[in-house]
């Protein structure tokens, strides 16, 4: 067996699959938080006292929705699966309550939005291959928001973005058309 360090635990390189992986993490229990991307294991960082703030905020803002009303989620570190090879953990995923149903009888589901917070540590690449995997798992919607520039990158496809940022009104539309608010507001 090879292995990789992160932090202090050696992690495994051979591992090809989500399945060998989820294994893995059941037979070696752990702390922390792991993404898997193609025999890859990424440790995703603990959360900042800043991004739990909008953690907060976010999560305040959408449990006055209509999908939080219907039993939809937002789950914060929720497995989103993209393939038999590549599994995330985006900061924050919305699941409808059907989705959520699903999951319960042990169907992996990715999520249809996800919400990423740019960490210190994640290069340029880094953030494309996320969105490019949400995408290719059917994710209709991701928001990068980056607390540096107070700015949140709004992707309706890997290749679409646009920024908003001060007075600018964001919305979650059409994935959430009631979750909006100005992007000031949360670096209030």
């Amino acid at each position: 067996m090879t292995t990789a360090q992160t932090s202090d635990i050696l992690l495994p390189t051979h591992l090809k699959t989500v399945e060998e992986f989820e294994q893995w993490q059941e037979q070696y229990a752990h702390e922390g938080s792991y993404e898997f991307v193609r025999g890859r294991i990424i440790e995703k960082k603990e959360m900042k006292q800043l991004e739990a703030f909008i953690i907060k905020f976010l999560t305040r803002i959408f449990v006055a929705t209509s999908a939080f009303q219907s039993g939809g989620e937002l789950f914060q570190e929720m497995d989103a699966y993209i393939d038999s090879t590549r599994k995330r953990r985006p900061d924050l995923a919305y699941f409808t309550a059907e989705q959520i149903a699903e999951m319960r009888a042990g169907q992996h589901l990715a999520t249809l939005f996800a919400i990423e917070i740019l960490s210190d540590s994640e290069s340029y690449k880094d953030v494309t291959d996320k969105i490019q995997d949400y995408f290719d798992a059917g994710t209709q919607l991701v928001w990068y928001i980056v607390p540096g520039q107070q700015k949140i990158y709004v992707y309706s496809s890997p290749d679409e973005s646009k920024a908003y940022k001060g007075t600018e009104i964001i919305s979650a539309a059409p994935i959430l058309p009631d979750f909006q608010f100005a992007v000031a507001d949360l670096f209030a």
